[in-house]
């Protein structure tokens, strides 16, 4: 039965309509109270894995605007601690230097180092394979806040309903229809869908954040293996 008394009373605060609540509901609230730690557990480790790329590709671009040629930057970048930027950057390096072997550090760009066009086309695709692998990689665990921010609504829901079953089994059980018999098991049963919109709607609003900054992140890079094509063709590589 719903109507469970602390000391004799009925329940008075919002507490202790959780520690009088059933078993159903108990269960209900602590599954959403493992989702809302694990929200803002991801919360904080996605906040802080964009923020420490943006930290590293400020400093890369920083190196590089103080070089020259496409292999003194690679020299340069090679030197700073492993970033997404740089990465694309070694990418794209090697696969110049498997084609062309020794071309980078000639001089004078010889027709032989050139790359073809066909060979430049497996080049855009070598580099758009890394953007591709370097955005999943940043990607991951985000879709887990749009899951938590789907399901835990439901599941307060779900909650709720269960509370309210109980909540008119009692009241038929003890033929009482009256507001102060009713009250207390329909207040414990909306106990569920108030933690379920307090767990959904942080996680929403964080996975809103990260998808747009994931976009920027991905653009951020499709503009910087277009930089490094163009430095190709400024340098007669390509």
């Amino acid at each position: 039965m719903m109507l469970l008394q602390v000391g004799g009373a009925l329940p008075t605060n919002p507490w202790e309509l959780v520690t009088t609540s059933s078993v159903a509901t108990k269960l209900v609230l602590l599954v959403l109270l493992l989702f809302s730690l694990t929200c803002w557990f991801l919360i904080l480790l996605k906040w802080m894995q964009f923020r420490r790329v943006r930290k590293l590709g400020n400093r890369f671009f920083d190196q590089l605007e103080r070089t020259n040629r496409l292999e003194d930057a690679y020299h340069a970048g090679m030197k700073l601690p492993p970033s997404p930027f740089g990465r694309l950057l070694r990418e794209g390096i090697n696969f110049f230097s498997e084609l062309r072997p020794g071309a980078l550090q000639e001089k004078e760009v010889i027709k032989s180092a050139t790359l073809s066009g066909t060979q430049l086309e497996v080049l855009k695709m070598q580099l758009a394979k890394e953007i591709g692998a370097e955005r999943d990689l940043m990607a991951r665990f985000i879709p887990w806040l749009a899951t938590i921010g789907s399901v835990s609504p439901l599941l307060g829901l779900l909650g709720t309903v269960l509370g309210v079953m109980d909540a008119f089994l009692g009241i038929a059980a003890g033929g009482s229809g009256n507001i102060s018999a009713v009250a207390p098991g329909i207040a414990e049963a909306l106990i569920t869908t108030v933690l379920g919109l307090a767990v959904a709607i942080p996680a929403v609003i964080a996975y809103n954040i990260f998808a747009n900054r994931l976009g920027v992140f991905a653009g951020e890079l499709e503009g910087f293996a277009q930089e490094i094509i163009g430095a190709m063709a400024r340098e007669g590589r390509v």
